[in-house]
């Protein structure tokens, strides 16, 4: 048995919108919002890690001492104090806030850089400004400014880390007045002298790898954003054209819709001896052009339903909550007749609930699914729908069970694919369009349902709808009914 799950959205844009001009390119406010959510978590963890480091610094205290990590002083728990503080700021900034001038995702972004790189730079200081890899993690955050902010904005920030990485060294050396002293040659100096040579070759260094780090980043993120904005607009034509293709079909299908309904009143006419007598063999003929000018005729309306269904999807439409039990019993009352057709029995048992949705795509889909299950079903077979609840989650599972000829694992991730359809379905059902599942698809993508199908060849389908959000409190809390038949009995 193969399983394949198919979750679609139609979101509004594909593509965050661009800033305009090469100095002021940025990311948009709900992609920021998204980046500060992601420092926010990185924040906990580097929190975490510092802990840590002050566990081990009270155990292998000489240890660190031997890599030049010089006595803690108990200066991790007050970074850790005001990572934490700015963390739950930041979060009550972005959850609890209304977003302001002032309180802009932009801005949060930028406090969490300054803050960030006030408490590394206390770090660097600490552990180690020359002695340890400490002062590279600066290079993250020049990155980011990079990624997150305008050329000239990430400028800043990464002249803010040379400041602050020079400022450090100037401490730990008393460089704030020898800096412009020349520092000494003589192979026999002092350590104190050594070590000043020292820093002012790291200070140097690093400010200018530093400031190489900023302009390759910033080069990158240019292109990159370049061809996002390449990408927007192929997206938009990509849209405009299928719009126009839409609209292309739907005019086709109305034009051909009305002489195939010519040809079939006439051949009807004829059939009905309204024309003089035919022959067996005229009326054997009329008859089979008659079914494939219905088959004709079924397409036609599975392409116009198609197509109102995708535009449903470009346009705002009215969403209410909707009983899944009623709808899902109207579906079954319209295909009662053919059911009993195929002495096929249809076992409803489920508990009802109330869902968000276009109350009329959610009859279609029904409709649809159910339908396949008694086509595809053998004959005398049964097709069962129950529904599962998990009210923790508010989520609420339609299961629809066949017993026909099921799915080829090669042919399941295909079948919501517009006009697919397997050789095997063809023989079962010669008047299949390829349609109905792609109807299905477009309203699980207006109505954000996630489907699930589950197939073995030969022995059936079963498909799982999920609702998410549904209303429980409606929901009865009497003791499930016994499973209602619908359809005839063998």
């Amino acid at each position: 048995m193969a399983d394949a799950d198919f979750s679609w959205e139609a979101p509004q844009s594909r593509f965050p919108a661009p800033g305009t001009g090469e100095g002021s390119q940025k990311l948009s406010d709900e992609v920021l919002v998204g980046n500060a959510r992601w420092f926010i978590v990185f924040r906990w963890v580097t929190i975490g890690a510092l802990l840590l480091f002050q566990l081990l610094a009270i155990i292998f205290s000489d240890m660190l001492a031997q890599i030049g990590i010089t006595h803690q002083q108990g200066w991790p728990i007050v970074v850790i104090i005001v990572l934490f503080a700015a963390n739950v700021a930041y979060i009550y900034a972005l959850d609890s806030r209304r977003s302001t001038k002032y309180n802009s995702p932009s801005i949060n972004i930028w406090c969490q850089i300054i803050v960030d790189l006030l408490c590394l730079s206390i770090v660097v200081h600490y552990v180690g400004s020359i002695a340890t890899p400490a002062p590279f993690f600066y290079v993250l955050h020049i990155a980011l400014s990079c990624i997150f902010f305008s050329t000239r904005e990430s400028l800043i920030v990464t002249l803010m880390v040379c400041a602050m990485y020079t400022i450090i060294l100037m401490i730990e050396n008393s460089m704030f007045y020898q800096l412009f002293l020349e520092v000494p040659a003589d192979p026999h100096a002092v350590p104190g002298e050594m070590l000043e040579s020292k820093a002012l070759l790291w200070m140097f260094t690093l400010d200018t790898l530093f400031i190489v780090v900023w302009y390759v980043v910033s080069r990158l993120t240019i292109v990159v954003r370049a061809h996002e904005r390449d990408l927007v607009g192929a997206y938009e034509r990509i849209t405009a054209g299928q719009v126009e293709k839409d609209q292309y079909a739907v005019l086709m299908t109305h034009q051909l819709k009305a002489p195939l309904d010519a040809i079939r009143s006439k051949i009807n006419l004829i059939k009905g001896g309204y024309c003089g007598e035919t022959s067996p063999e005229i009326k054997d003929v009329l008859s089979k052009i008659d079914s494939r000018a219905s088959g004709m005729a079924s397409l036609i309306m599975d392409v116009l339903r198609l197509e109102r269904l995708k535009a449903a999807a470009r346009s705002t439409n009215t969403r209410e909550n909707v009983s899944i039990e009623s709808v899902v019993c109207k579906c079954i009352g319209k295909l009662t007749t053919f059911a009993e057709s195929r002495k096929i029995k249809v076992n409803l048992s489920m508990q009802d609930f109330l869902a968000e949705g276009i109350p009329d795509q959610f009859e279609i889909l029904f409709e649809n699914i159910i339908l396949n299950a008694i086509v595809y079903s053998h004959d005398g077979a049964s097709v069962e729908i129950a529904s599962a609840i998990d009210k923790q989650s508010s989520s609420a599972t339609v299961m629809i069970v066949d017993h026909g000829i099921g799915i080829a694992d090669k042919d399941l991730p295909h079948i919501f694919d517009e006009y697919f359809y397997t050789p095997k379905a063809v023989i079962h059902n010669r008047a299949s369009s390829g349609i109905g599942l792609s109807i299905v698809k477009t309203v699980a993508e207006n109505n954000k349902l996630h489907i699930k199908v589950s197939s073995e060849p030969s022995v059936g389908t079963t498909f799982f709808i999920t609702f998410y959000g549904v209303n429980l409190q409606t929901l009865s809390t009497e003791p499930d009914q016994e499973p209602s038949e619908v359809g005839a009995k063998p």
